[in-house]
């Protein structure tokens, strides 16, 4: 178990992994290789319906320093320069997607044993400040997440949460946009020798008195084939299977059925990740 509380966006970030991480609706095909200097490039292309979306990506790595470079189909160039280690605990991230002059940012990352913070400011005339916060341990953390619009004068956004992590458990609860959704989550690892994971996600609306609930479950038939399947409140199940087919290199299909509108056609999702 790691030490310290981590940062905010981890807060429930093992369920959110479990019940949406890898459904795929679409097709997307992703190759990744690398120089003889160790540059990695990326090339992604995702087909959905008729439109067609790709993307190049770029990734050096110095010591401490990263660069990573993206440019996709729309022309939109997004840079990322990463110093960690600054000092112990401390990473500055400088990023901007051009040629979106309002874009820019820069944003500093803290870890220590008993807190985890992070802020970012606009590089614009009246930015956006972005702050959050977690105190505690590896075991209970709470934590908070605000933003500040300095041109509006207003709160974007105000969320709040904490997260209990016991051996095979981790449970959280946040409340967000700024009080009128309380989201609750649940992981349970079953079995660690099989990987098979238990979760739930509940959310309840306190404006429009709307309870959304989203449950799934995952299970590796080998040690390189993975299983994974979830279903919600609507009537709407997914599935998929994951095969690492060779190191780092993935091939996953995936599955939706509508069990409230059987006469539609089941949707099919198709990803290929390449890495050599």
């Amino acid at each position: 178990m790691a030490k310290g509380p981590g940062l905010y966006t981890e807060i429930g970030k093992k369920a959110r992994d479990l019940l949406y991480k890898d459904y795929q609706g679409d097709q997307k095909l992703s190759i990744t290789t690398y120089s003889a200097s160790g540059v990695a490039i990326t090339t992604s292309g995702t087909n959905k319906g008729d439109l067609f979306l790709a993307d190049v990506a770029t990734q050096v790595k110095n010591k401490k320093f990263t660069a990573d470079i993206k440019v996709a189909t729309d022309s939109s160039l997004l840079t990322t320069f990463t110093y960690d280690e600054a000092t112990p605990g401390l990473k500055a991230i400088l990023s901007a997607k051009l040629p979106d002059q309002k874009s820019g940012k820069v944003e500093l990352q803290y870890l220590h044993d008993y807190a985890g913070i992070s802020t970012s400011v606009g590089l614009t005339a009246n930015p956006i400040v972005n702050f959050s916060g977690v105190v505690g341990t590896n075991v209970l953390a709470l934590g908070a997440d605000v933003s500040f619009n300095t041109e509006s004068g207003n709160f974007k956004h105000f969320n709040a949460g904490f997260s209990f992590t016991k051996d095979d458990l981790i449970a959280s609860l946040t409340l967000n946009d700024k009080g009128e959704k309380l989201n609750a989550s649940y992981y349970h690892i079953v079995n660690p020798l099989s990987n098979t994971v238990v979760g739930a996600e509940v959310s309840h609306n306190f404006t429009t008195k709307e309870n959304a609930i989203t449950v799934g479950t995952q299970h590796a038939l080998d040690p390189l084939t993975t299983v994974k399947a979830r279903v919600n409140h609507a009537g709407v199940a997914n599935a998929l299977i994951q095969h690492e087919w060779r190191p780092k290199s993935f091939v996953t299909i995936s599955g939706e059925v509508d069990s409230k509108s059987i006469e539609k056609n089941p949707k099919f999702g198709f990803a290929l990740a390449l890495k050599p």
